[in-house]
């Protein structure tokens, strides 16, 4: 029944993977002016709904999509408003799913699905065009 879930989740974690490479360009920003914050602070968004989801529509794995996160962090951020806003954001999307969904319902796997999908196009843009 989530045969569709693994190769997509087997993608969003590859994806994630890049993104957390060394980059010689993320010396030349500065905390608070990357230019492709927008794309990962949704990404962040979404691996709240998915943490929020997956206990109850996925199968159980490691890492969770919370450890996912903190690895994007310690990557991305140091500590301060960037940081905290990216937290923010995990927290927002883990909240809206949690407060929604109590069970695995047909449209929480829908849900599910869409986020990783949305998940994939948000790691392609930022790979693509900021060569992260």
């Amino acid at each position: 029944m989530r045969h569709w879930f693994f190769p997509l989740l087997f993608c969003l974690t590859l994806g994630i993977g890049l993104l957390t490479l060394p980059d010689a360009s993320r010396a030349q920003t500065t905390e608070d002016t990357v230019p492709y914050d927008d794309e990962l602070m949704r990404l962040a968004e979404v691996m709240g709904a998915l943490h929020s989801l997956q206990p109850m529509c996925g199968p159980d794995e490691a890492p969770t999509w919370r450890d996912r996160m903190i690895a994007l962090l310690d990557v991305e951020t140091e500590p301060g408003n960037r940081r905290r806003r990216y937290i923010e954001h995990f927290n927002q999307g883990y909240r809206g799913f949690s407060s929604t969904y109590r069970t695995c319902t047909p449209s929480a796997r829908i849900a599910m699905k869409q986020y990783v999908s949305e998940g994939q196009t948000l790691i392609r843009n930022v790979t693509g065009r900021f060569s992260r």
